[in-house]
């Protein structure tokens, strides 16, 4: 993906660019879905997965993150989708998920699926839908081996 501008903001898929602190410490302390996930878990997660980071263009401090699950062809799981208190309210989240949406077409992903609890809005405004089926889809819950940790 080629670098995507959003007002003050840059949107990158480059790995390099991450500030693995700064998300551990948003996602670990302030994100319902991942309070008390451990750093070892976060860095893994972020290993096996397609990130993108908003960055703030004129000093490049992160803003943002979202995290894909995906074989880049046919299916994809949006999650750990965050922007900093401090950019809330500017349109980052929407334009974060706009860049994965924009990403991922181009590839034939034919499916981007995500679960939330709030911010229904912002993903509705990108193309996102109820399932029309819920019932068609089924969950496995797995727990994790003692050693792991969440």
């Amino acid at each position: 993906m080629s670098d995507t501008t959003h007002g003050a903001y840059t949107i990158s898929t480059d790995p390099g660019r991450l500030d693995l602190d700064r998300i551990h410490h948003w996602l670990s302390t302030d994100a319902y879905w991942a309070v008390g996930r451990s750093r070892e878990t976060q860095d893994r997660a972020v290993a096996e997965s397609l990130n993108f980071g908003a960055y703030v263009t004129s000093t490049g401090e992160i803003a943002g993150y979202a995290r894909v699950v995906t074989d880049h062809v046919v299916f994809a799981y949006l999650c750990d989708v965050y922007v900093d208190r401090s950019a809330r309210g500017t349109g980052l989240g929407t334009a974060l998920v706009t860049a994965v949406r924009d990403h991922l077409t181009p590839l034939g992903v034919r499916r981007i699926l995500l679960t939330t609890d709030d911010a229904h809005g912002v993903y509705e405004n990108v193309g996102f839908k109820a399932l029309a089926n819920p019932g068609d889809w089924l969950v496995l819950p797995l727990q994790p081996p003692p050693s792991a940790t969440p």
